[in-house]
């Protein structure tokens, strides 16, 4: 498959693949996980979306400790918190605040990928305006997530506007790092590349020009730090779009790593796959990153 043909699809197929894999082998809807806290972040389509806070040992809301908030994958489609649980009780245990977050998807509230975007907004928005009662430092609050989540994490880092309107816009709703597990990044076509006749018009199921929720159109020097976690052998996201991310980022002057694992699929981070060697090679390097950051401190505590 052609570079140029490997752009142009990519949103194509994440748009059916990662919805199939999450429904195949996914996770749990409605979560449970014993001891996180859940709130309701938002309430929309009929639907009050919680999102799941796991604190750190003996955390008090007078802490002002960096948070992560998380959000699933599952093509917009489908899916549930709970893929992010044990992601989240691990940097907990590094001593932050680590959520995982509910949105709407089009399985359960009849939504385009524009609505989930918009959700994603609001619950880092919440984070922000809860911060204080939560024990959170709103200067450090990441976003992490995987395929369509991690779509969610870039979109909040990336794409300016698409906000509720509702909502305190005073309160910044963009995050100050993001952790990106096989993201979907490319959701439009790139200026240059050759046109694909096989490439659908993607309008109906984003629910707005694809282009506005394509975190690649939409980079621009001074985005968050950000890595990036991809399986050279994805076929639902093509690993040749998280490069073209990364290479972008950096031209502008923005940091981005990207850690490529060789032979690995689709959803080759999470938990319990494969024995689990990804889950903790992943999760370790994600610590490294958010040390470099200053959001945890020493080495990671994973075997």
């Amino acid at each position: 498959m052609s570079k140029q043909t490997c752009i142009l699809l990519a949103a194509a197929l994440v748009l059916t693949a990662c919805g199939a894999w999450a429904q195949a082998g996914g996770f749990p809807y409605p979560p449970q996980m014993e001891g996180a806290k859940a709130e309701v972040y938002k309430t929309a389509s009929g639907t009050e979306l919680k999102i799941y806070i796991f604190n750190p040992p003996n955390h008090s809301a007078k802490d002002r400790r960096p948070a992560i908030v998380f959000f699933f994958g599952g093509g917009w489609t489908s899916g549930s918190p709970k893929q992010f649980e044990q992601q989240s009780r691990y940097l907990a245990s590094r001593g932050m605040v680590a959520m995982t977050a509910d949105y709407r998807v089009a399985s359960r509230q009849g939504v385009k990928a524009v609505e989930c975007v918009r959700d994603a907004k609001s619950a880092i928005r919440w984070v922000r305006q809860n911060a204080k009662r939560l024990g959170i430092d709103p200067n450090r609050v990441a976003a992490g997530g995987g395929s369509a989540g991690g779509h969610l994490a870039a979109a909040t880092g990336v794409i300016d506007g698409l906000d509720e309107p509702d909502e305190d816009l005073k309160i910044s709703s963009r995050p100050n790092a993001m952790v990106l597990f096989n993201p979907a990044l490319v959701m439009a076509p790139v200026s240059g590349a050759a046109q694909n006749r096989q490439m659908p018009d993607l309008s109906a199921r984003a629910g707005i020009e694809p282009e506005k929720i394509s975190p690649y159109h939409n980079v621009r020097k001074g985005a968050p730090p950000a890595i990036i976690f991809h399986g050279k052998a994805d076929t639902t996201v093509p690993y040749i779009t998280a490069e073209m991310f990364a290479e972008k980022m950096v031209k502008l002057g923005n940091r981005c790593e990207l850690a490529g694992f060789e032979g690995e699929k689709h959803g080759f981070f999470n938990y319990g796959r494969d024995g689990g060697k990804a889950y903790f090679t992943t999760l370790k390097k994600a610590d490294e990153f958010l040390a470099s950051l200053g959001y945890v401190k020493g080495p990671p505590t994973l075997p």
